[in-house]
């Protein structure tokens, strides 16, 4: 089976690896029997379908995730079933790489209106007029 990333990026589901434990939080005794979270670890960096500048972006991107290897983990303990999230843990990942792989645009430098700077500057020139009104008052009591 093959999830889709973009367009033309689809990986393997052979690639990922799960890893089900006990979920914490409330839930009875479901909570205290059945192994219903889920760990899927993903190689980024052992994957074949990405080049070597989306590897490059992933694991900077996601930093916080991945380990020295290049080991992406996500973490499913939302539903109380093992089956529902190891579904959504490959939906997150999906959303993560996704974000991962956008390129962000490039800022272009703009130059600030010539009428904005002149304004900022008349600002600034009234408030230390006032500033210099209020201490030059003598004050008798």
């Amino acid at each position: 089976m093959m999830i889709e990333i973009t367009d033309d990026i689809a990986i393997c589901a052979d690639e990922f690896v799960f890893k089900a434990s006990r979920s914490g939080g409330p839930g009875g005794q479901n909570v205290n029997k059945v192994n219903t979270r889920v760990t899927l670890f993903f190689d980024v960096a052992g994957c074949e379908v990405l080049s070597d500048i989306q590897k490059q972006r992933i694991l900077r991107r996601l930093a916080t995730r991945a380990d020295k290897n290049g080991v992406v983990r996500v973490v499913s303990q939302k539903y109380r079933t093992q089956k529902a999230n190891r579904r959504a843990s490959v939906e997150r990942l999906q959303e993560l790489l996704r974000e991962a792989l956008k390129t962000k645009p490039v800022r272009k430098k703009t130059k600030v209106p010539e009428r904005a700077h002149r304004r900022r500057l008349e600002e600034k020139k009234r408030r230390s007029m006032l500033k210099r009104q209020r201490a030059e008052k003598d004050f008798e009591f």
